[in-house]
């Protein structure tokens, strides 16, 4: 299935090491506060840490984002429209995620594109509008359990690949994030091995230097998201081309986020 070797060994990773927090449907504002201040303090004069980010729901990013304000923790919306403006009732524009605080927006999320429709065309779009909104995408891809019983997992993510940075230019490419979700390992507390999610990390970084150029590839920042947590997420971090995590359920609370956020002690790092 899969043709090509990674050479690289875990020392040699050259892009950022990036844990994002997905809240999902989950946490009123003040639950969302309450979080927020407990992360910065918990996490305050900590170092050696890897970029950290949270995505709370549209209601509580002006609110989170007063509360992370000048620390190190970023602040990421859970989607956009693809339009800046316009009679879409219930969406929001990039425009809007950026002035509430935004740094970042995930785009793609498996749940967009299987409960809500979203098309490889319509995410291209959402990100064309997120890098021109001056937001950093957090793009993901992943194949479903028959896909991958059916071996077409490179043949599905290539065409999300393909399809969803068509007509990028190429000097955006550094600021998008890629975020591999096995779909299979959403929210089920199934989760690829370490060598299964390599395999396909491997894969897109492949892809990516093909595309772009092998410099971009090695900078092109990577994330598995689906089912980590603390207990996987040191195995997961010591693959090769595992840059990061998109962390859905124990990302609700503090003390887990911390954990997986601080994987590096219990790699004795």
């Amino acid at each position: 299935m899969f043709s090509h070797e990674t050479t690289r060994g875990k020392e040699e990773k050259v892009a950022r090491i990036v844990i994002a927090g997905n809240w999902k449907m989950h946490k009123t504002i003040g639950e969302s506060v309450v979080f927020a201040s407990n992360l910065r303090e918990t996490l305050a004069d900590q170092a050696d840490l890897p970029e950290i980010i949270v995505a709370p729901p549209f209601t509580a990013l002006h609110a989170v984002s007063a509360v992370i304000s000048g620390s190190s923790i970023a602040l990421a919306a859970q989607n956009i429209h693809e339009a800046d403006r316009g009679a879409f009732t219930g969406e929001i524009s990039g425009l809007m995620a950026k002035e509430a605080g935004c740094s970042h927006v995930i785009i793609g999320h498996s749940e967009r594109r299987t409960l809500f429709g979203e098309t490889n065309e319509r995410i291209n779009r959402k990100l064309l509008t997120a890098l021109a909104a001056g937001l950093n995408p957090i793009f993901c891809v992943g194949e479903t359990l028959p896909e991958r019983e059916e071996n077409r997992i490179e043949e599905v993510i290539e065409k999300q690949l393909k399809e969803g940075l068509n007509n990028l230019d190429d000097s955006v490419i550094s600021r998008i994030l890629v975020a591999y979700e096995p779909v299979w390992a959403i929210g089920t507390g199934k989760t690829a091995s370490p060598a299964q999610a390599q395999e396909v990390h491997d894969f897109i970084r492949s892809w990516t230097a093909g595309k772009y150029g092998k410099d971009a590839a090695e900078e092109t920042v990577i994330l598995y998201g689906g089912s980590v947590t603390p207990q996987n997420i040191s195995a997961l971090m010591s693959q090769p081309d595992i840059n990061g995590a998109l962390v859905g359920g124990a990302s609700l609370q503090v003390e887990s986020f911390v954990e997986i956020v601080k994987y590096k002690s219990n790699q004795g790092v």
